[in-house]
């Protein structure tokens, strides 16, 4: 089972608090109520401390969120990886344990924060971009080793990235099965031989034909 961090909000004391929880808290914010929620106040809220507790681990909340942006693009995601990776050997098994916790965790209400955030702020804009090359690349690496070329685990990846922030209206299909649905359509590489490769198949046969008779 994959471990997430959880922010300390009960009982907890301003000394106990790491930089961390002020983030992930941060975040917690930002899940709910985007960049508007982003506020000293509600931040100290959450952790359940004084604001003043704040300032033992940022000088401001400009440096505040800076870090915050990075820590969306950095040990967040790599630590999430390394702990998927530990915990299923299976390409196919990672890419749908790491959509459950993404939706465990409300990482895609996070996510899609981050890109509002990242219309007006130029270190969020690099963190998302940092964030998806990873995400991306973790997933494409998963299709890759389950047989998929790498343009079309590529492809597939974004597909499943995407749907992660879809918004469509679709009262026909259920969201709780809809994630485990499309792994089922898009991390399999079918059985049978395609057109292209049969074409393929075919002129590398007459290719080695031309060889052999010359």
């Amino acid at each position: 089972m994959v471990e997430t961090t959880a922010v300390r909000t009960v009982g907890a004391k301003s000394a106990d608090l790491s930089p961390r929880d002020w983030l992930e808290a941060g975040q917690s914010l930002l899940r709910r109520g985007g960049l508007r929620a982003l506020k000293l106040r509600p931040l100290a809220g959450e952790l359940r401390v004084s604001t003043g507790s704040f300032y033992h681990h940022f000088s401001d909340f400009d440096v505040y969120q800076g870090r915050l942006a990075e820590y969306f693009a950095g040990a967040q995601v790599t630590e999430l990886v390394d702990a998927i990776c530990r915990a299923d050997a299976d390409p196919v098994g990672r890419i749908r344990l790491l959509a459950q916790v993404v939706r465990r965790r409300g990482m895609s209400r996070l996510s899609i924060a981050m890109r509002a955030w990242a219309e007006s702020d130029p270190r969020a804009q690099a963190a998302v971009e940092r964030h998806d090359e990873q995400v991306l690349g973790f997933l494409a690496a998963c299709l890759q080793a389950s047989g998929f070329t790498r343009h079309d685990a590529m492809v597939r990846g974004y597909a499943l990235m995407t749907l992660g922030l879809s918004k469509v209206h679709a009262p026909e299909l259920d969201r709780a099965t809809l994630m485990e649905e499309m792994i089922a359509l898009l991390c399999h590489p079918p059985t049978h031989t395609t057109a292209t490769t049969a074409a393929e198949e075919e002129r590398s046969c007459q290719r080695t034909a031309t060889t052999t008779s010359s």
